[in-house]
């Protein structure tokens, strides 16, 4: 058809006497670019026509399929223009340029070719996955997966096709890539180990986008936002990126709390040692209390029992878990439960209790008081008047003879 098409040019270029040969030529080709516009226009606005009538109907795979044709079918009237007129001028030129217009016409369809097939996957990616268009939307993690491999696949077999277009033995790269391969191996193994670790993320999907996790063995904790070919991107709780390799995750031991079926409230608190005979109906109606309440996961173990004598406390245990596994909700919960049961020991006359010691002295020890301690001073002032008194009279005994030489 592109022979006919050039050949019929050709006579039309020919018939035009009036004019010489180049300017013939040159309004030829502007007439060809000009009505390849114009088709290209008409295409696109009934391309968009079509669009909005299939917005408006239940199936979203006809929206999916034009917004993945739309632009390459522009494409397509431009590619398909520009090639006629290559051809028209490649009819009275010798230049170069031109006889490569029948490698750039097979190379441009295949371009386009992967174009629509790399949109199409992408829209399916987005239809499959998106809550508003699917009853039952498909994992974004093995969606994600399926439509990178498929990519893979489809640019891969175009490169192929590429090369064999333009003359290469694609048996030969085959056999050059098995060599070359073993060769990037050992210079890529890390490279290749991120690969495969993602592969194994991708089947045996120990979580997935959106998911909450965190390793026991290595600093990691926060949401997954991505999972690529080499790398999986983390978000942190304090909204910081983490770039973990996926090789990592083959070799670390990864716990996903976003799969949890319920949350636990574990708590241990003591009573008075005064209050031991409260304790049987205390810890009755604190199991009492757990079995009615609305937000307590009933069908899961519960316990509540007096644990041990400790150091300053009688000690109570409760064990139960929330049917919620929302992290806010589930402290709301816990509060709750919490004033409950303080409510409960309250009721009882009987206090929580906090550490205390209490200090026993023997009977012979006794600690003084003010009155004994204002005894001890008057003695105490009594000895020193009676001292002063001897040291007085002894002060006089010494005088006296004095007194009686002169």
């Amino acid at each position: 058809m592109g022979d006919d098409v050039s050949g019929m040019l050709v006579r039309w270029i020919n018939g035009w006497s009036m004019l010489n040969e180049g300017w013939r030529v040159t309004v030829a080709i502007f007439i060809l670019v000009a009505a390849t516009a114009i088709v290209a226009f008409v295409v696109s606005r009934i391309i968009l026509m079509v669009e909005r009538r299939c917005e408006a109907t239940d199936n979203f795979w006809d929206d999916a399929l034009l917004h993945a044709v739309r632009k390459p079918a522009i494409a397509f009237v431009w590619l398909q223009g520009v090639y006629w007129a290559a051809e028209a001028a490649h009819s009275y030129s010798e230049a170069e340029i031109f006889t490569a217009n029948e490698y750039l016409l097979k190379l441009g369809f295949i371009g386009l070719l992967v174009w629509t097939l790399l949109g199409v996957i992408k829209e399916a990616e987005e239809t499959l996955a998106s809550p508003a268009k699917m009853r039952r939307p498909v994992d974004k993690t093995t969606i994600s997966a399926v439509s990178k491999l498929t990519r893979a696949v489809v640019i891969i077999t175009a490169v192929l096709i590429v090369m064999q277009s333009l003359g290469y033995s694609i048996s030969g790269v085959l056999a050059f890539g098995g060599v070359g391969g073993i060769a990037v191996g050992f210079a890529a193994k890390d490279l290749l180990a991120n690969f495969f670790g993602g592969f194994i993320i991708y089947f045996d999907r120990p979580f997935k986008v959106g998911d909450w996790i965190r390793s026991p063995d290595r600093s990691i904790e926060g949401t997954v936002e991505k999972i690529g070919w080499r790398l999986t991107t983390i978000r942190t709780f304090d909204k910081r990126p983490l770039y973990v390799p996926n090789a990592a995750f083959t070799t670390i031991a990864v716990e996903n709390p976003s799969r949890m079926t319920n949350r636990r409230i574990y708590e241990v608190f003591g009573i008075r040692y005064a209050d031991v005979r409260q304790m049987d109906a205390i810890v009755a109606d604190i199991r009492t209390m757990l079995e009615e309440h609305d937000e307590i996961d009933t069908d899961q173990t519960l316990m509540v029992n007096f644990l041990a004598f400790g150091d300053s406390t009688l000690d109570i245990m409760v064990y139960t878990f929330t049917k919620t596994t929302q992290w806010v909700k589930f402290h709301g919960i816990k509060q709750d439960v919490l004033l409950k049961i303080s409510d409960i020991i309250q009721s009882y006359d009987a206090e929580i209790a906090f550490p205390t010691r209490t200090l026993h002295l023997a009977d012979e020890v006794r600690v003084a008081g003010p009155a004994a301690q204002t005894a001890n001073n008057g003695n105490h002032d009594g000895d020193r008047g009676a001292h002063d008194g001897d040291r007085g009279a002894k002060e006089s005994r010494q005088r006296k003879p004095e007194q009686e030489q002169i």
